[in-house]
């Protein structure tokens, strides 16, 4: 069976980044890769859906620009000599707000992985993930998202750290991508507990038990630091380890506001190289 997997596109070479990192991911799989740029004629996306009528000069223009974009990533995978035999690719272009137009694509495609670059063409050098990346991780809850740094390197990950409280429930199918993932890639979980008191309570010990059957296949271990920020703590860790990878389960109103929001984003140093493998928490 086919892997369904979305590469939203805004051409910048971020994107294209992140085409050539899920390539090389799935390198051993029968996927279809479906290479999406979502189009609008300004940057205000309620002007655009005001002033752009299918036929008008904006629309056609904007589409114009969006199938010859997505015609010159075809040539670029070509030239690239891309001829794995077990990929191909599909490319889609749509006018619309860039998570509505991804969550349809998720949902008519049956997709079951995006992977996406952190940042387009915007690139901010202070701006660690753009706000579509940021949007995308955080109301795309049907499907897992990786995001791609620029500076990520290509290849497989060998250590994925998985920053956890212990505090909230885990279910084996939020973790299916994560251990299917360090299976298909060979990669060790180093579990993280960051923390602020000396000793586990019981709720904490029997979901770190669970983690323990759950990873029983792939090899593991669990590691504690702290009292120190979360950030900080994911960040000195998957520094001093040189880790290639983090997941975490995105608790509906936890995670990003404790992770990814705001002032804490630019403490997140590890994220400008690093992939993030966003999970969702499946009850929400």
């Amino acid at each position: 069976m086919k892997r369904k997997i979305l590469l939203p596109t805004d051409f910048s070479k971020n994107s294209w980044h992140a085409i050539n990192y899920a390539i090389e991911l799935y390198k051993k799989d029968q996927c279809v890769f479906y290479i999406l740029n979502v189009f609008t004629a300004t940057s205000n996306i309620i002007d655009s859906l005001i002033n752009m009528e299918p036929g008008s000069e904006l629309y056609e223009t904007a589409k114009l620009e969006s199938e010859n974009g997505l015609a010159k990533v075809l040539d670029m995978l070509a030239f690239k000599d891309h001829k794995n035999s077990k990929h191909q690719f599909e490319i889609i272009s749509t006018f619309n707000n860039a998570v509505e137009a991804i969550k349809n694509v998720v949902e008519e495609k049956d997709i079951e992985m995006i992977i996406m670059g952190t940042k387009g063409e915007t690139n901010y050098r202070k701006v660690v993930y753009g706000s579509t990346a940021i949007n995308v991780m955080e109301k795309v809850r049907n499907c897992p998202v990786l995001v791609v740094p620029e500076l990520a390197k290509h290849n497989l990950p060998k250590e994925i750290v998985f920053p956890t409280s212990y505090r909230t429930h885990f279910k084996r199918r939020e973790l299916n991508y994560l251990i299917e993932l360090a299976q298909k890639c060979d990669a060790s979980i180093r579990i993280l507990h960051v923390s602020e008191e000396d000793e586990l309570d019981k709720k904490q010990l029997n979901n770190k038990k669970l983690l323990e059957e759950y990873f029983e296949n792939i090899d593991y271990s669990f590691h504690t630091l702290g009292p120190i920020e979360v950030p900080m703590a994911v960040n000195c860790f998957v520094e001093s380890r040189e880790s290639d990878m983090v997941a975490f389960i995105n608790k509906k109103h936890a995670f990003f506001g404790s992770i990814l929001s705001k002032s804490l984003v630019k403490e997140i140093g590890y994220s400008s190289k690093v992939p993030i493998l966003v999970l969702h928490d499946l009850r929400n």
